[in-house]
């Protein structure tokens, strides 16, 4: 069977909260540990009214805390933003409290714009070091060496295990060289999906964490009783994508009866471009698509993305992918 886990950005609706949002979050992850998936992963973006994830390992020790089972995560943390002591510490402390539950799925892009990177005080440049971030960073969340000053308490000897992000061939490549399982972001750049997969796997070189090439790719999916249904909860994710080419990033919208009527055909074209891994139907509908997809890709999980506008509805349609 093919595992499953979850990507929650905990959307934040329209006449809801971040509050809410952190509070549906639990609640969801709760029931993913029930309905059996693997991992629940939160994703650092800034200055989003429509994402309440920003304070990622915050949000990853309230979950933690309030499951018992289910592998909890970052997918990921911009690492450009960050010193890597700072991570190993902040996941070194979470893999302290919650032992062999903590994922830390790494990126190399700022999960936000320009001003706002110099609201974060991010060097501009910061990106060209994340190889060697990454390498700093395993270093530091792995054993103590001789004549190390420098460590991470807690931190140092915990080996939470490091998966590389990316929605290009980079992070394939490095994810490859470095012997780590690698995730690609599909489910909103799905264009160098297959090439990236298979330099991976062409280029894997075994490690200490990892024996053989493990990918992961991220998909959209929204499941109702009903095509009609699934395709009306569909919209909400829709004018996201709409008002992302628009350049203007807000709250989850409501769903609507005619997306023909919200965008233009040239956003229409490059929203369906982005969403081209996005599958919204009836569970029988569902279980063909995700056949082809997995006959096609030949990953080795699945992270689900669900944007639905109504928290009682995005349980039921993870619920429902979990049964097929």
């Amino acid at each position: 069977m093919l595992p499953l886990s979850i990507l929650d950005l905990a959307p934040v609706s329209e006449g809801s909260t971040p509050a809410i949002a952190l509070q549906n979050a639990r609640d969801l992850a709760q029931h993913a540990e029930r309905w059996g998936y693997r991992r629940y992963w939160v994703a650092e973006h800034h200055n989003m009214a429509g994402i309440a994830s920003a304070a990622t390992s915050v949000v990853i020790g309230f979950v933690a805390a309030n499951t018992s089972t289910i592998r909890v995560g970052a997918g990921g943390i911009m690492l450009p933003n960050h010193s890597p002591l700072v991570i190993a510490e902040q996941f070194g402390t979470l893999e302290s409290l919650y032992p062999k539950r903590i994922d830390l799925g790494l990126g190399r892009a700022p999960g936000t714009d320009r001003q706002t990177m110099h609201a974060l005080r991010v060097d501009p440049m910061a990106s060209e070091h994340f190889p060697q971030d990454v390498l700093e960073l395993q270093a530091l969340l792995g054993p103590l060496q001789p004549g190390q000053t420098i460590q991470a308490v807690p931190g140092t000897g915990t080996n939470v295990p490091l998966w590389i992000l990316g929605s290009s061939l980079f992070g394939a490549r490095l994810a490859a060289l470095l012997g780590l399982p690698y995730a690609f972001a599909s489910h909103f750049a799905p264009d160098s999906l297959m090439q990236a997969l298979e330099l991976y796997r062409a280029n894997f070189k075994p490690s200490a964490q990892l024996q053989k090439p493990y990918a992961m790719a991220g998909v959209n999916i929204i499941a109702a009783e009903t095509d009609e249904r699934a395709q009306h909860l569909f919209t909400s994710l829709q004018q996201r994508f709409a008002d992302m080419v628009r350049g203007a990033r807000g709250l989850l919208k409501p769903p609507i009866d005619d997306i023909e009527a919200y965008w233009s055909p040239a956003e229409k074209t490059q929203a369906q471009r982005m969403l081209k891994c996005s599958f919204a139907g009836s569970p029988a509908t569902l279980r063909g698509h995700l056949q082809d997809f997995f006959a096609k890709t030949g990953v080795d999980e699945l992270m689900v993305a669900t944007a639905v506008y109504n928290h009682a509805a995005r349980l039921q349609s993870y619920e429902l992918l979990a049964e097929i």
